[in-house]
Order: structure tokens, then sequence, then C-alpha cells
């Protein structure tokens, strides 16, 4: 579980460049590389348990870890004040965490750059010339396998391709440092986790509830229990109230009560949070929802922090309302009597309606 507990249950890995941020001063950064195809290319994970879990890094993934260790002092020597705050090696990802100090000559995009190409530089002078050699296609010594060299050949960098050439999160506040911190090197268990309950973790299409139909990820199971209730906060709520609201869900759920939520006002986040600490059962309405089949992220979408703590033990289940459930009679009804007859791509209708559509989902 993250120090602080992470509020949304979805993260896509966007890139999150920020127009008016100076990217050659002083910044916290989080870094995310994928390697080509996500080919498995620095080593594989290890380990019975999630929690024993660690990745093996093979010949090639040790040169990676080494180039990214000296990149302080490698920029260093070129007026670049940097410190990396973590580092995660995954067999077909990269991690890390990096401080520029002081304003540098250049901006933090020119040292992902040249940290890339380094590596890819490092593949083809001492990897590609000597697969040919049947030690080296065997495997002996921990090489990299003969597999990805037909990809290097037809791409030219051991690197996904994309418009952003990777995805990068500035860390403006102390805790979304330690945050990530944590998320980095928790990455090897969290990846246990998931191939160990591979079944709570794949998307599922049309999947049907008291005449409603949507995606939906997790312990579907959830919807069949015979006490749900709706979580809903207003935004008017005070702190003291939204305490006593949290003692009474708390409580309801230690009495089996299993609470639905779209988790948007404060209360609501904060109480949803309160539940997934505890270990209490939670199905929560996305208001972004998953990526498409044809979205690069579809196949490698999981949820986020706690969420996915929940996920693995079938303690979640995250709900996508399809168009048609807005727009389902009941759902405009009961929406239009609380915010009147406003486009229904507003936020304030689609907020209202989302919670609506919670009622329904509850209904027996």
């Amino acid at each position: 579980m993250t120090p602080n507990g992470w509020r949304r249950a979805t993260d896509y890995s966007r890139h999150h460049r920020e127009n008016n941020w100076n990217y050659r001063g002083e910044g916290v950064y989080h870094i995310t590389l994928t390697v080509a195809e996500r080919y498995p290319l620095f080593g594989q994970l290890v380990g019975e348990k999630p929690e024993e879990a660690y990745v093996w890094l093979n010949d090639y993934g040790m040169k990676v870890l080494e180039r990214l260790l000296d990149t302080p002092r490698l920029y260093g020597e070129k007026g670049y004040a940097l410190k990396l705050l973590a580092t995660q090696i995954m067999p077909d990802h990269i991690h890390f965490a990096i401080q520029v100090l002081s304003p540098i000559p250049q901006s933090i995009g020119q040292v992902v750059r040249g940290f890339k190409s380094a590596c890819t530089a490092i593949y083809k002078r001492e990897y590609m010339g000597s697969l040919k050699d049947e030690r080296k296609v065997n495997g002996e010594g921990g090489d990299v396998p003969i597999q990805f060299s037909r990809i290097f050949t037809r791409i030219g960098t051991i690197w996904e391709q994309k418009p952003e050439h990777y995805h990068e999160r500035i860390l403006h506040t102390t805790s979304a440092i330690s945050d990530m911190i944590y998320y980095i090197k928790d990455n090897p268990r969290r990846l246990a986790l998931k191939r160990a309950h591979p079944e709570m973790f794949k998307i599922q299409i049309e999947i049907a509830h008291n005449g409603m139909s949507f995606r939906a990820m997790g312990n579907r199971f959830l919807l069949e229990y015979p006490i749900k209730e709706v979580l809903h906060c207003s935004r008017t709520l005070t702190k003291e109230e939204i305490e006593a609201k949290r003692e009474e869900c708390v409580e309801k759920a230690e009495n089996g009560t299993v609470f639905v939520s779209a988790a948007i006002s404060e209360g609501e986040k904060q109480i949803c949070r309160a539940l997934r600490e505890a270990g209490y059962p939670l199905v929560v309405l996305l208001a972004e929802g998953f990526p498409r089949e044809d979205d690069e992220h579809y196949k490698y979408y999981k949820p986020s922090g706690i969420y996915y703590e929940a996920c693995a033990k079938g303690q979640l289940l995250l709900i996508e309302p399809g168009e048609e459930m807005f727009e389902h009679p009941e759902v405009v009804a009961k929406t239009e009597v609380k915010v009147g007859n406003i486009p229904h791509e507003a936020k304030r209708w689609r907020f209202v309606a989302m919670n609506n559509i919670g009622e329904m989902l509850v209904q027996r």
C-alpha cells in the first residue's frame, strides 16, 4: 500500500508535458521508457511470492542499469546538476525518478534522449554482432535473446516508438515524490500480483447487470452481494460531516455492505480511500473509463495505487458506464430532476448521472 494512498483508479501512463513548465529549471520527474513491442529485453521476474519478487537482470540489463546510475556523473561533467531518487529496471520497461537540482544547459528531455541513445548504441555494438554465436543464442552468461534482433533490425532502436518518445510526469509535491518512489521500487511485487491473478486484471467486455451493460475490471461478483449501497457525498459537506459519514460507512462495511461510488467529491474520495485501506470491498464507477481495444495502452492497463492491491485480492470492481447507460430513461429522468434539462455532455450532468447509474446498479 502506498504511503498516502493514490486517489485515481485509472492511469494510462500518458505523456504529461506541461506547457508552462521550465524544463531547464529545478524539478523532479518520473520517467518511464518502454522496450519496443514490450519485449522482455532486460531480464525476467523471479520469486515464488509477490513479496519476494525481483527482476533478474541479464547481461544487457545490467549494462543499462550501470549506464542509468552513471547518468548524474556523466552529465555533471557537462554542467548538469542531477540526482537519481529511484530506479527500477523491469523486464520490458524502465522507471526512474530524477531530480534537477539547479538550472541545466539543456532540457531534461535531452538527458532522457541521451540515455536512450546510449542504451541503443550498447545493444547495437555489443549484441547484434554476436547473436550468431551459438553460446549467445542459447543464452549462456545471461545474454539477450536472439529474437529481439529481428525487431531491432526493423526499427533501429530498442525503444518503443511514439510521437512523445517517452512518458514523463512532473512531481510537484513532497507527497507526490514519496508516492512515486514507492511505486517505482514496488514494481516487481505489483507485476507478480498481476501475474498471480490475471483474471482480476482483464478488462471484461459487455458485462450485464439490472438491464445495463458496461465494461469492467476486477471482481464482478461484488454486484451480486445482497447488501449494496451508493456512496454519495455533497460537495458542501464540512470536514466534520465527512468524518461522521466515513465512520458510518466503515461500520456498515464491517457488517457486509458493499459500497458503489463514482468517487467524485472530496468526501467520496476520502471515504473510498478509507474503505480500501481497511480492506473492504468497493465498486467504483470510472469517469474516464478504460482505454479502447485499439489503444496501445489497452493490453497493459492496470489500476493505480491501493486499487491495484484491491483488484488482486478480489476486493474491487471498476466499472466504465457506457454511453447507453447515461441515456437510460430512468437515469435521464432522475438526473434532470436534480440538474434540469442541461446538455448531457456537461460535467455537472454526467457527475449526477453517474450517481444515478450507481443507484440502478444496487437495485435488486
